[in-house]
């Protein structure tokens, strides 16, 4: 009888999502890789390198005494963020970067799979590396989110609106639901709890006191935000913030991103090409700026990131991510880590808008219901959408 190879779980996770990385960059082409049209969006290939840079740099080099590093240089080149790690690429410069090629770091991708394969199956892996190996896998999935963001805006604002994948954002439309789910005053408890992975900023759980409120059990649609776009609603201040107000003129918005007016009739540029608004679906591309002010056309406001964790068992959520009106902050008892890895998180809780639930980009597995995602109140690339409150 012939033998099977039986592979180690974490092997499997660890290749599985390695792979997705990959299957996302398929239908480009190589000049896609390298295009940095602005400074939020990095070039596929430079998150291709990052992720891998990230195991190598935080397991191999630490923990595996017979590992030799790939290229010095990778560690200037594909460090993001992290000051405890040393000097990096300035963010704006990612799309600079003609070398390494592109099969330079598919190379280097094999490589550190292979290695961390051995790891993974050697006595160096021991239970207090889990912990640092399940950071990496979700990093990664995090960067798969980010891959198909960047894409898109990438071959968005290509003139020629090319496609990248056949019927990749079809779906299920929302039912176009006005419920209002109501909730009592009182006090609820919010944050992660169990044995499962979550990131530092889900933690810990904690008492919070909530008003009465209500909550729709649907997300805004196409249709709902154009009746307030026609009703004059980006150039009416009343309905904006400040700060939102100016970033409305200055960058004359008047639109969700990727809708094109064409002959008088609403386009909408998808990752399966550019397609006539469907009045039906829900909204999505919006910014924090606009989805506070069409709550405000609307008598109604955005939740808070308390009440959407506690409403979140009743309804449906998954297809955009949801802006709230929280800022990001630490919770009670949040503790950076020590070393490198306590830059993940803690040093970003400033100046940005709490998003909840997760998107049609998200990977299967890397959503819950405590998930705190993060962004400045002007970027709308993400697959963003609006529930409101009241």
């Amino acid at each position: 009888m012939e033998s099977q190879t039986i592979i180690h779980p974490l092997v499997k996770r660890f290749q599985e999502i390695r792979k997705h990385s990959e299957e996302i960059c398929k239908p480009l082409e190589i000049e896609d890789y390298v295009v940095q049209p602005i400074v939020d969006v990095s070039p596929p290939k430079w998150h291709l390198g990052h992720t891998t840079w990230f195991f190598e740099t935080f397991i191999l080099i630490p923990n595996f005494p017979s590992y030799e590093v790939f290229d010095p240089q990778y560690n200037f080149v594909f460090n993001s963020y992290y000051e405890t790690i040393g000097a990096r690429v300035i963010r704006t410069d990612r799309g600079n970067l003609s070398r390494p090629s592109v099969s330079d770091i598919y190379r280097y991708r094999n490589y550190v799979d292979e290695k961390m394969k051995l790891f993974l199956e050697s006595d160096f892996m021991n239970d207090s590396i889990t912990t640092l190996l399940e950071l990496g896998l979700n990093h990664e999935q995090q960067h798969q989110e980010l891959l198909l963001s960047d894409i898109k805006y990438i071959l968005g604002h290509n003139p020629l609106f090319p496609v990248y994948k056949d019927n990749i954002e079809l779906q299920e439309k929302t039912s176009g639901s006005n419920k209002m789910l109501r909730f009592s005053e009182g006090i609820y408890e919010i944050g992660f709890e169990g044995s499962g992975f979550c990131f530092d900023n889900e933690l810990t759980r904690h008492k919070v006191y909530l008003n009465d409120f209500e909550i729709s059990e649907c997300l805004v649609t196409n249709k709902e935000y154009l009746e307030f776009m026609e009703a004059g609603g980006y150039e009416d201040f009343r309905y904006w913030h400040a700060d939102g107000w100016n970033w409305v003129n200055e960058n004359n918005v008047k639109s969700p991103l990727y809708w094109h007016n064409i002959d008088g009739k609403w386009m909408y540029y998808t990752l399966s090409g550019l397609k006539e608004v469907d009045p039906g679906e829900e909204l999505c591309h919006i910014s924090f700026y606009e989805a506070s002010a069409y709550a405000s056309w609307k008598n109604m406001r955005l939740p808070t990131e308390q009440e959407w964790e506690v409403a979140s068992h009743h309804f449906q959520w998954g297809k955009r991510w949801e802006w709230t009106n929280s800022a990001y902050l630490p919770y009670p008892g949040f503790k950076k880590e020590p070393g490198a890895v306590g830059e993940y998180n803690g040093k970003f809780m400033v100046n940005q808008m709490v998003l909840r639930g997760a998107s049609i980009a998200t990977p299967e597995g890397h959503s819950r219901n405590t998930y705190r995602n993060f962004f400045q109140p002007a970027l709308k690339w993400q697959f963003t959408g609006i529930r409101l409150a009241k």
